[in-house]
């Protein structure tokens, strides 16, 4: 039985595009799925921001979400076209990894969003993923 299922999902797997491909959609995916979200509900977003960090913005909280949700639809539109794979890859990969650090910071003094921070290490991982395999296609991958 587990010998039948194993073939089944093989077989299934070999119809899936390549691995880098469902990972560059997924990142994409995600991306533009936070940008579109922060662009129509940014006080959603806004909880991020704690106390501490809000008089270092040089814009307000809700300001501060609307300028990432228009960068991140047009990042995340990229990488599902793949256009200026590595750029955008880079950029999302670097963005998560000071959300991170962020976000360690505060559930270390806090306690806070330690749920958020388990969930942005692996987008993290799989953006750094999406950047290193832009470069094996070629210099930046599907850059045009």
């Amino acid at each position: 039985m587990f010998d039948s299922a194993t073939r089944r999902a093989a077989r299934a797997a070999a119809r899936l595009p390549p691995a880098a491909t469902l990972a560059r959609w997924g990142l994409g995916g995600m991306v533009l799925a936070a940008g579109v979200h922060k662009l129509l509900d940014p006080a959603a977003w806004t909880v991020y921001v704690v106390d501490w960090l809000a008089p270092l913005l040089v814009v307000s909280p809700t300001g501060f979400m609307l300028l990432n949700g228009y960068l991140e639809v047009a990042f995340g539109v990229a990488l599902l076209l793949d256009r200026y794979t590595a750029f955008a890859s880079f950029v999302a990969a670097a963005s998560l990894s000071a959300t991170c650090v962020y976000l360690a910071i505060v559930w270390g003094t806090v306690g806070a969003f330690g749920d958020v921070l388990a969930r942005d290490i692996g987008l993290a991982g799989l953006a750094w993923a999406v950047f290193r395999e832009s470069f094996t296609r070629g210099v930046g991958g599907g850059d045009s």
